[in-house]
């Protein structure tokens, strides 16, 4: 299966990432054992996650999907097959400290996901959000360190700004420490502007590799969600009719349903296909809770969209 580099780390991935916040969250560990074994036995690798994946269930504390993804590799031997990205700076409790990309912080947090994933070393570890009270270079000073340490292989940015990860990469060239070699922003056929106005040639132009989350724009654009009351049973449903449940919306679904009957496939599919021929894309995130749309999206990573197809979407998303 083809592969691709995460920027210049000379690490390979599948084109497709495998989300996990759903662990814990949406999905028990069994149908999670389920959906790692489907995920890598069709020869994709990447799989995404965060120290504070999955909180905000009640009585989950952070760490949940982390530890499932431990638990999954320690008992399948799978560590040396899979390339796992997780990210830290979000907050994980409510003391002071508990957030952020202070090295004191970091390297508590570093071990932590060390401990949840069973695993001595990290492949991608991703500053989760901006921390704009901490001077970059003390961020990246501390993750010289950890790779230096062995414990990181490369890192990557989530949710920046392009002033700020520009100001970043400027920094580890001055400095001579680790660059940034991933983005992490959200992008997908509806939510296209934020990301390609100014962070996508800022990537292109510095070969940041790109992982996005929400490309299936959190499950509108698989076609499930066609009127108000069917957002109303899913986990992203009031988000979904707020954001996306729009004449653009709508136009966009109809045009998935065109390219999807061209090729006797469906909307997820497609709209995974249409994020993987983009220049500017290494690879995006999605996530599943069943093996029917796990199915989904290694088929993604096969369909092949013709130009028509590709112009055709670029015409029902624009903005």
């Amino acid at each position: 299966m083809e592969q691709r580099e995460l920027g210049k780390s000379g690490i390979k991935v599948g084109k497709l990432a495998l989300g996990t916040n759903v662990f814990r969250w949406t999905i028990d560990d069994a149908m999670a054992f389920k959906l790692l074994d489907a995920f890598t036995g069709s020869g994709l690798n990447l799989i995404d996650t965060a120290d504070v994946y999955s909180k905000w269930v009640p009585g989950n504390t952070g760490g949940e999907s982390e530890t499932v993804i431990g638990k999954w590799m320690k008992q399948n031997n799978k560590r040396k097959d899979v390339i796992i990205a997780t990210k830290v700076g979000h907050t994980m409790g409510m003391g002071e400290g508990m957030k952020g990309l202070s090295k004191k912080y970091i390297i508590e947090a570093v071990e932590a996901s060390l401990r949840r994933l069973q695993t001595d070393y990290i492949d991608l570890y991703q500053s989760h959000e901006d921390d704009p009270n901490t001077p970059i270079e003390e961020t990246l000073e501390t993750y010289a360190l950890l790779v230096k340490q062995g414990k990181v292989r490369a890192i990557g940015a989530s949710n920046f700004k392009a002033d700020r990860l520009e100001k970043s990469l400027e920094i580890s060239e001055k400095l001579g420490y680790p660059s940034y070699q991933t983005l992490q922003p959200q992008y997908n056929l509806y939510d296209r502007a934020e990301f390609e106005k100014e962070l996508e040639p800022l990537c292109l132009k510095k070969n940041i590799g790109v992982i996005c989350f929400y490309g299936l724009a959190k499950g509108f654009l698989s076609g499930k969600y066609r009127t108000k009351e069917d957002a109303s049973n899913g986990a992203h449903g009031n988000r979904v009719v707020t954001n996306y449940m729009n004449d653009r919306g709508m136009r966009i679904l109809k045009a998935l349903d065109e390219v999807s009957k061209q090729h006797s496939s469906n909307p997820a599919r497609v709209a995974l296909a249409w994020l993987m021929t983009r220049p500017s894309i290494t690879a995006p995130i999605a996530s599943a809770t069943n093996l029917k749309q796990m199915e989904d999206l290694v088929q993604s990573v096969h369909l092949k969209l013709n130009k028509e197809n590709i112009e055709s979407l670029n015409s029902a998303s624009a903005y």
